[in-house]
């Protein structure tokens, strides 16, 4: 879909499929709407047909005076209410419009409304909107259910601003086609995301920007760094492990880069700590963290980002079998430092540890890493908001403050050193589990071992990577609010 602006406003004029215009609820017009409503009509009709709830839209045809072939009423609920998440809503009801009307264009005048947004956001926000919607998982379908394309979509704007406007248009295009590159890999069954279908996805971007360098390390190049506690996950699986390290450079070689990790578990049975059938199939959401700085790699790289950055994949399954560690077996990480494995279902935090440790060669401005690491994070905070856990106060508030701007929405958790206490082993220098209470913190708390040589913090998406029921599927979160947070620093 091709996005553009329209600064001819002489609405009456413009020629188009559908011109999309915002009303809200109690009969109350929009700018736009009252500029066209020389009649009086449309008043009439809020009235007596339409409530305007946010996202309801109403179809009018041969309107007098107006030469686009359709106006399309989009509901913005009361106007006291309405913010940016209502314009991005508003905006994926016009997509949802076009694609079962079977028009291949369209021109909204939604950034005309009063917000309190700047241009560039405002853009953003409905770009990403529409884009995200646009997805369809087809991949493995034999059959797929035909969609309609849109091809391109305008969006009126006055002169002045038209430059922003136009710098927010590229933003979201490229959040949302990070978001659902994220989205796809999440999808994909475990027999097709494996870890080295990953890998090859890392040379792919590499090939596609130039920017980007990838190194795919295998077992044996694994093994030669000692990444033994990485190493004890993968133990039990037929699918050889993958290192992934993906490095974009868009600033001078003296900026230190910001260092993303992923957890990139292709699929999680527990190991010999089986998990329970039920819902094991989501368990291939389980690299929704490797999926996640994936896309964000991919976004930075097609804004042409000037900043440095560095992604990490500790790529492997965790699967049951005679090669397979086992409970109470202790482990080497890459740091030195030994664990007691009581639990293999806790596997995250053994390959993320490894990871963190080789993030120190790179003299990190910061490491942030991103992992579905506890289902304790969905008791804390359900799956509304993404845990953060931090060593630094500053970095967690930038990325909280980030969540915010994007509406990828994020709260701090603590990370205190009486919770360390939970982590202490007879037989190691720490355990990989601290028990159920408290369980997403002593998670951290494992991980705050191994990133104690720069400013780290923690994203658990346990409950906001991927959703169930009748709407399955991968969320394509963090990106955005990763992708706000890089956009805000550089």
């Amino acid at each position: 879909m091709q996005f553009t602006t329209q600064t001819n406003r002489s609405f009456h004029q413009l020629k188009t499929a559908a011109l999309f215009v915002g009303v809200f609820e109690e009969g109350q017009l929009g700018q736009v709407a009252t500029a066209i409503d020389t009649t009086g009509d449309l008043k009439k009709i809020l009235k007596k047909e339409f409530k305007a709830e946010l996202g309801r839209t109403l179809v009018l045809r041969q309107v007098k005076g107006i030469q686009a072939e359709r106006l399309v009423l989009v509901g913005l609920g009361k106007k006291d209410n309405y913010n940016p998440k209502a314009l991005m809503k508003a905006h994926t009801s016009i997509l949802d419009y076009l694609k079962q009307s079977s028009l291949t264009e369209g021109v909204s005048t939604l950034l005309e409304e009063e917000i309190i947004l700047g241009a560039t956001e405002a853009a953003r926000l409905a770009v990403r909107a529409m884009g995200v919607a646009d997805y369809q998982y087809t991949t493995t379908l034999s059959k797929p259910t035909p969609t309609f394309a849109v091809k391109k979509f305008a969006f009126t704007v006055s002169k002045d601003i038209e430059k922003e406007v136009k710098q927010g248009i590229s933003e979201g295009q490229a959040i949302a086609n990070g978001m659902n590159f994220t989205r796809q890999l999440g999808n994909l069954p475990a027999n097709i995301c494996t870890p080295t279908y990953l890998g090859e996805q890392a040379k792919s971007l590499a090939k596609e920007f130039a920017r980007i360098k990838t190194q795919v390390l295998d077992k044996k190049q694994i093994e030669a760094l000692k990444m033994g506690s990485f190493l004890s996950v993968a133990a039990g699986s037929d699918q050889p492990p993958r290192f992934i390290v993906m490095q974009y450079q868009g600033a001078s070689k003296k900026q230190k880069p910001v260092v993303l990790v992923g957890k990139g578990v292709t699929f999680d049975t527990g190991g010999i700590s089986l998990k329970p059938g039920l819902n094991m199939d989501e368990m291939k959401y389980d690299m929704c963290g490797a999926a996640t700085v994936f896309g964000v790699m991919r976004t930075v790289a097609e804004l042409d980002l000037k900043c440095n950055l560095v992604v990490l994949v500790p790529a492997t399954e965790n699967m049951p079998s005679g090669h397979a560690t086992k409970p109470g077996d202790v482990v080497t990480s890459m740091s030195g430092q030994t664990i007691e494995v009581l639990n293999t279902d806790a596997e995250g935090r053994l390959i993320l540890c490894d990871a963190l440790t080789y993030a120190e060669r790179f003299n990190p401005e910061a490491v942030i890493d991103v992992a579905t690491l506890t289902g304790a994070i969905i008791i804390s905070l359900g799956h509304i908001h993404t845990g953060v856990f931090a060593n630094d106060d500053e970095l967690a508030q930038e990325l909280v403050a980030a969540g915010k701007r994007a509406y990828d929405t994020a709260w701090q958790m603590p990370l205190d050193e009486v919770y360390q206490e939970r982590l202490k082993s007879n037989f190691a220098d720490m355990a990989n589990i601290g028990g159920s209470p408290g369980g997403s913190i002593t998670a951290a708390c494992f991980l705050s071992r191994f990133a104690k040589a720069y400013r780290w913090a923690h994203l658990d998406i346990a409950g906001t990577a991927w959703d169930s029921g009748a709407s399955k599927g991968a969320t394509g979160r963090p990106v955005s609010l990763l992708v706000d947070y890089l956009l805000g620093k550089y």
